[in-house]
């Protein structure tokens, strides 16, 4: 069986904009293994988040091919697409994106009301594993506004991880965050890599990038470095 979780061939992504073309990627061929912790780093408007967006399906390519788990998933409905990306991938975002009239437990199970091939007491013992593995289980009746900045980004890695997705991805997962809570967030993610997630992480944080085993570096559209770290380099923090 084929190791290979995702795997992009020449992709381009080209933005319309009245009589102007922005080449946002262009020719972008990588491959990302099950298990792999994958940073994605470049300078602003570079097109990296615009990468993260087509590895999570919720955009399409202009031209190229992208295989999931040996799937092409290049040119297929809006609604398989969301279906894949519902069972396959589980996304942190910078800003949180927590339903604020959603107490913790609501809001990781909300992903899960759309897993029709789920009872309702399968996700209760998923988002109550998922909340008890980043250590905010008695958090769970609690709003996102009694929350702090790091207790908010632990219950949307709990969302992410609670339908056990085949990948991870992560997208400035410590943006919002003061340095303390930051290294206790890339502390829970390498934890989970440790645990065997396959983990991609788009950052401007040269720390952050660091604690990944690889690191590709985007400019103008284009993967201009792809270097793979010795786990030496990972930064040994407790999640507090």
């Amino acid at each position: 069986m084929s190791n290979t979780l995702i795997k992009l061939e020449n992709i381009e992504k080209v933005f319309y904009t009245e009589d102007v073309e922005t080449h946002a990627l262009s020719n972008i061929t990588l491959t990302i293994n099950k298990g792999e912790y994958v940073s994605i780093s470049g300078p602003s408007g570079c097109g990296k988040s615009t990468l993260l967006s087509l590895l999570g399906l919720l955009d399409t390519s202009t031209n190229g091919h992208y295989q999931l788990a040996n799937h092409d998933v290049s040119d297929i409905s809006k609604k398989e697409r969301a279906r894949i990306r519902n069972m396959e991938i589980g996304f942190i975002f910078q800003s949180f994106n927590l339903i604020s009239d959603l107490d913790v437990e609501e809001n990781v199970d909300l992903p899960l009301t759309y897993r029709k091939d789920l009872s309702k007491e399968e996700r209760k013992i998923m988002v109550k594993n998922a909340l008890d593995k980043v250590d905010m289980g008695h958090r769970a009746n609690h709003f996102p506004s009694q929350l702090s900045g790091g207790q908010q980004q632990r219950v949307a890695v709990a969302r992410a991880i609670a339908g056990n997705p085949s990948m991870i991805l992560a997208d400035e997962p410590t943006g919002n965050l003061d340095s303390k809570n930051a290294a206790a967030v890339m502390a829970l993610l390498a934890k989970l890599h440790a645990e065997g997630a396959t983990i991609c992480m788009v950052t401007h944080d040269p720390r952050s990038a660091e604690q990944a085993e690889r690191t590709i570096e985007i400019l103008d559209g284009q993967v201009v470095a792809d270097h793979v770290k010795a786990p030496a380099t990972k930064i040994a923090t407790a999640v507090a």
